[in-house]
């Protein structure tokens, strides 16, 4: 069972890894789309009820764990959780792949702090942080890089802290083409993984899931979205 990264006390998240072309296009294509996302998700979390309860469990679970208030959101894009996650009594900070979306967060949630970070890498110690939030940033990740970040985000959580993930649950091949990112001209790799592939995950991580659900498929939708919440063992 791979458990986590190497020790260490804080990881150079970007320099560490090898440069690979499927990487450089993620992060290129999110630097074209983080002032797009701005206005594609305004309000979204305040049209979503099952988003913001999953993410209330979370802050809750977190809180009365007794292991500090620290959480950070793992490709936290625009930054756009970090004030509902704050409002709730967690100290969240962010991390996200693409510079211009570290920029674009800074800019509009100037009282967080966000850093430019890879999800296989993060620049946290071991047992560091109460808990971790991705939000929609899981998807990206192709199979060879599942258990090096769901590991990596294992290694920065403290035993008993939790862990909190929204997904796209469908049939786990790989996409490239969509509506919003075509029109901007810009893709990338991206899985809609199932609800049992992502336990899988989580739980040779070391992490032992507390919740699951997911939203209803509509019209020809392939994937639902889906939602899940575990603890670190």
């Amino acid at each position: 069972m791979w458990l986590g990264a190497p020790r260490r006390e804080r990881a150079d998240a970007i320099g560490s890894l090898p440069v690979d072309d499927r990487t450089n296009e993620l992060r290129d294509a999110h630097d074209v789309l983080a002032d797009f996302y701005v206005g594609y998700l305004d309000g979204h979390l305040e049209k979503s009820p099952i988003e913001r309860a999953v993410l209330d469990l979370f802050c809750e679970l977190t809180l009365t764990a007794g292991l500090g208030p620290e959480v950070a959101d793992v490709g936290c894009g625009t930054g756009r959780l970090l004030p509902y996650l704050a409002k709730r009594g967690v100290s969240p900070r962010g991390t996200d792949l693409s510079p211009r979306m570290v920029e674009v967060a800074t800019r509009d949630h100037p009282g967080f702090t966000v850093e430019q970070a890879d999800l296989r890498s993060l620049p946290y110690a071991d047992a560091s942080l109460a808990g971790v939030v991705c939000w929609y940033s899981l998807l990206f990740l192709p199979p060879e890089a599942r258990p090096v970040a769901f590991g990596e985000l294992a290694r920065v959580v403290r035993p008993g802290g939790y862990f909190a993930c929204a997904y796209k649950n469908g049939d786990g091949r790989l996409r490239r083409n969509g509506a919003a990112t075509t029109q901007l001209g810009v893709n990338f790799d991206r899985y809609h993984l199932s609800a049992a592939e992502m336990r899988e995950h989580v739980t040779a991580a070391g992490f032992e899931p507390v919740f699951e659900g997911d939203t209803p498929r509509e019209g020809e939708d392939e994937f639902s979205l889906a939602y899940l919440v575990a603890r670190r063992g």
